[in-house]
């Protein structure tokens, strides 16, 4: 199934979504309004749009996601590698590399993904 698409602002409500899930509605209106600043209204249009594309539910007032931050991560980062790198990984990292030098931790993390993926 392929994972749908979430715009900058849905990330940002599905982050909220995600560290507290299951969550009431009325508890998301409070939060995205302390976080994002957010009318009632427009988490509830949120919740409605999100829910009508599969993103996530919401059942007797308790919302859930449908979809993991990190299939939406794999998703979005997928969709700008094919878009702007013609589908090259290595073209990704050395322009992303171009303007953030790597901390040791870093280059360990991505040597370990991959020797993982090597077998």
């Amino acid at each position: 199934m392929a994972v749908p698409k979430i715009f900058e602002s849905e990330y940002r409500f599905c982050e909220i979504l995600w560290e507290n899930e299951p969550v009431s509605s009325s508890e998301l209106v409070r939060l995205c309004n302390e976080k994002l600043e957010w009318k009632k209204s427009t988490t509830y249009t949120v919740i409605r749009r999100l829910s009508e594309r599969g993103v996530l539910k919401s059942e007797n007032a308790i919302v859930t996601s449908l979809v993991s931050k990190e299939d939406v991560q794999s998703a979005e980062s997928t969709e700008v590698i094919e878009k702007t790198f013609s589908g090259s990984l290595p073209s990704f990292v050395a322009a992303f590399t171009r303007k953030k030098k790597l901390t040791q931790k870093e280059i360990e993390e991505i040597m370990q993904i991959i020797e993982i993926h090597k077998e």
